[in-house]
């Protein structure tokens, strides 16, 4: 009897919290409408749509490879399959024209489609849940005035039990919460705004927060460092790894122009990403800066002082950190071991020329990226080196894949590290090299951003 009973009191249980996970995880689908004529919205409402899509980075997933703009396909690697981005043109049989603002605004804000489906996390919902009613409207016009096009995403590749959307709840259930952002009054408007975007649309902790095996950003460790596309996405807060500390003037020039003297240039992801960060106006841009400079903090007074050494033995014309021979145009470093001499054959005449951007490169003492916790950045800079935007005066650097073996590769990137870093030697060198040569790491190759806007800035928000 006792049994019998204990055995009903499971199945009960269980059949409780089935229902209850059903009830959460069901959505009904939003009725379907005719597209809307492009003529139908209010033209400044769409210019408006269209700065806010650039600060939410959305052509690049939604791009793929020499495809029309926002008509998805990309694909995007995770640790447990691909994801494959849809088409969010108008178009009314693959892309978002039948779906109405509400549905729209369903997906950005709650992650489930006109459909009723939840999406994939891949799609940042987690920070758009962020955005406010009114900016949503905007978006909602920017995308419905494109032009349509006919594109079917492919299926995803996803593992078991994850190819079903109905567990995506699950996840949900764990990680998600919705909510737009609601302003902290103990703080000025521009950190409220810079909070706002950074939080919201421009979901810069995608990137820059790392993620729990269930590929959950790991919110009690925000901007502590993640990954992107096979590049590290370098920490924002106290534990930055740059040489000299960042302060809100100098986030504002990177973000500006893609890079800065005493930090180097943008490159990988970020590089698409500060192309669109070119149509912002400067009061937002500088609400970011804000931001993110209060993220990081004061330095400690210990990385105050190294960065102010590190500022008065270099120049940004790149001098180099080492010894100079008089008046030629280069520095000698050590020739005794193989990096220091690939060093001085293919990276000092331009780091040590005393030429400024981009016909120089940076002081290798003041970049990040031979401070960084890996060598994956500088591997994927000297491997696919930085291609130019066209036309315009950006950070270049030719790539070594074909011409560098992996053994010089890593003598290298070991000589970069000692020579420029009081960081410890890097491990893992072998496996990060294969894993840039063979794919693994899937890594993403953008033109550089440009370094001044007076010229254009290029924004990558629609390549027809």
């Amino acid at each position: 009897m006792v049994l019998s009973r204990l055995i009903g009191l499971v199945v009960l249980l269980v059949v409780l919290v089935s229902g209850s996970y059903g009830v959460f995880a069901w959505h009904s689908a939003i009725p379907a409408i005719d597209p809307p004529k492009a003529s139908s919205f209010d033209p400044e409402l769409v210019r408006r749509g269209d700065v806010l899509a650039s600060i939410g980075n959305c052509n690049t997933c939604h791009t793929r490879a020499n495809g029309p703009s926002f008509a998805g396909g990309l694909r995007i690697p995770t640790q447990f399959g691909s994801i494959f981005t849809t088409n969010i043109t108008p178009d009314a049989e693959t892309g978002i024209g039948r779906w109405s603002e509400a549905a729209f605004a369903r997906a950005m804000h709650d992650g489930v489609d006109r459909e009723g489906r939840h999406l994939y996390p891949a799609f940042p919902y987690d920070h758009f849940t962020h955005v406010t009613g009114e900016d949503i409207g905007a978006l909602y016009a920017y995308f419905m005035t494109r032009q349509p096009v006919r594109a079917e995403a492919p299926p995803n590749d996803l593992r078991f039990p994850l190819n079903l959307r109905f567990a995506v709840a699950g996840w949900k259930l764990l990680f998600f919460r919705p909510g737009v952002f609601q302003p902290d009054s103990q703080r000025d408007a521009a950190w409220n705004r810079g909070a706002y975007l950074v939080e919201g649309l421009a979901h810069c902790g995608s990137c820059h927060t790392p993620r729990n095996t269930l590929g959950a950003e790991q919110r009690n460790k925000p901007y502590t460092g993640g990954e992107a596309e096979g590049w590290t996405a370098y920490a924002l807060n106290a534990n930055s790894p740059s040489s000299v500390p960042w302060d809100k003037d100098a986030l504002f020039h990177y973000l500006r122009h893609g890079w800065h003297a005493a930090h180097g240039a943008a490159r990988g992801p970020m590089a698409p990403v500060i192309d669109n960060l070119g149509v912002l106006p400067d009061d937002d841009l500088a609400a970011m800066a804000t931001y993110v400079a209060d993220i990081a903090g004061p330095p400690s007074l210990e990385r105050a002082q190294r960065g102010r050494a590190i500022l008065k033995s270099t120049t940004e014309v790149g001098r180099g950190a080492g010894s100079t021979s008089g008046d030629t145009e280069t520095t000698t470093p050590t020739m005794t071991t193989t990096g220091g001499a690939i060093y001085t054959a293919t990276c000092a005449p331009c780091h040590e020329s005393r030429r400024a951007v981009p016909y120089g490169g940076i002081d290798l003492a003041r970049s990040t990226g031979p401070n960084g916790p890996t060598a994956r950045n500088l591997i994927n800079v000297v491997l696919w080196g930085l291609p130019p935007s066209n036309g315009l005066r950006s950070p270049i650097m030719p790539g070594f894949s074909e011409a560098m073996s992996d053994e010089q590769l890593r003598a290298l990137v070991t000589y970069v590290r000692q020579r420029f870093s009081d960081g410890p030697a890097w491990t893992n060198i072998d496996q990060d090299i294969r894993d840039a040569r063979t794919g693994k790491f899937d890594v993403g190759i953008y033109p550089a951003p440009s370094t001044d806007p007076a010229l254009g800035v290029v924004s990558q928000r629609e390549v027809r």
